[in-house]
């Protein structure tokens, strides 16, 4: 009833409104502001569109080739040339033209260095590629730039562009085969034991999903042969010191939510030995 009291009461009625005086408006004015933004579109769409092109270009013959694979929730490296596996911590050199060749291991995901190369998505059962040269030795931090599940946030990592001569020693390192687990201290020695002690092969087994050079040959999780080299662990969330370690290994699902890791049920003097081990796995 309030609607319509104020429909009726407050109607137009005949000869109460002067009729608005009928303008051209502005010519000028108008075609400046169609203008304007149409010179500043071009001036941003042409190096755009150059720098699409160059990050798509087949990449030259001395390209270091990297495979790149999303997995929920870490990032898995391959370098073809040099027959080394890494996780979540890319290393390059500068200088050289780097060529990448992503895909993923489930769901979509988005590779993304702000500050050294452009963004790309990473889709199963499609290979895109990006190709960039770095020019400055340095460590960038990367992120995954696609929502793709409940840890998404935390799936980061870090393309470390090294001078030449520290990446060629950071591939002999990478190549070379882990010591003997005979040839270890006694913690270390108990940590591989606890390592590749198996108590329920369908969830509590550390070699059904991991793979360090001579030990196992696990698939599913990061490859750990050399994990005592990274910076970080669990894709950039927590630092790779005895704490971390420590703190990932006791509650993997609480320090990232929706890890595909399980609660292994280590005990104290289990978690000091396995801590011990993977430190020593440079």
């Amino acid at each position: 009833s309030l609607l319509l009291y104020v429909v009726v009461r407050f109607r137009a009625r005949p000869g109460q409104y002067e009729r608005p005086k009928q303008i051209h408006g502005h010519t000028v004015l108008e075609i400046a502001w169609t203008i304007a933004p149409a010179v500043i579109l071009v001036f941003i769409a042409v190096p755009t569109v150059q720098t699409i092109f160059r990050t798509a270009e087949a990449p030259p013959a001395d390209a270091l080739e990297v495979e790149v694979i999303g997995h929920q929730w870490w990032w898995e490296f391959r370098y073809p040339e040099y027959g080394v596996v890494t996780a979540n911590e890319m290393h390059v050199p500068v200088g050289r033209a780097v060529a990448l060749a992503m895909t993923s291991a489930d769901v979509i995901h988005s590779f993304w260095v702000p500050r050294l190369a452009g963004k790309r998505d990473v889709i199963l059962g499609r290979t895109n590629r990006l190709l960039f040269t770095p020019d400055s030795a340095a460590t960038y931090l990367g992120q995954c730039a696609e929502y793709c599940g409940t840890s998404h946030g935390n799936m980061r990592f870090r393309v470390v562009v090294d001078d030449v001569d520290e990446f060629d020693t950071w591939v002999a390192q990478q190549g070379a085969t882990p010591p003997p687990v005979d040839s270890l201290a006694e913690l270390e020695r108990r940590g591989a034991e606890a390592f590749r002690r198996v108590r329920d092969p369908a969830s509590n087994s550390c070699i059904a999903c991991h793979a360090i050079d001579g030990v196992s040959f696990g698939v599913l999780g990061p490859d750990l042969s050399h994990v005592g080299s990274r910076a970080t662990i669990a894709a950039g969330i927590l630092p790779n010191t005895p704490e971390g370690l420590r703190r990932w290994l006791r509650d993997p699902i609480g320090e990232k939510p929706g890890s595909l890791m399980p609660n292994v049920g280590l005990s104290e003097e289990e978690l000091d030995a396995l801590v011990a081990y993977l430190q020593s796995l440079q």
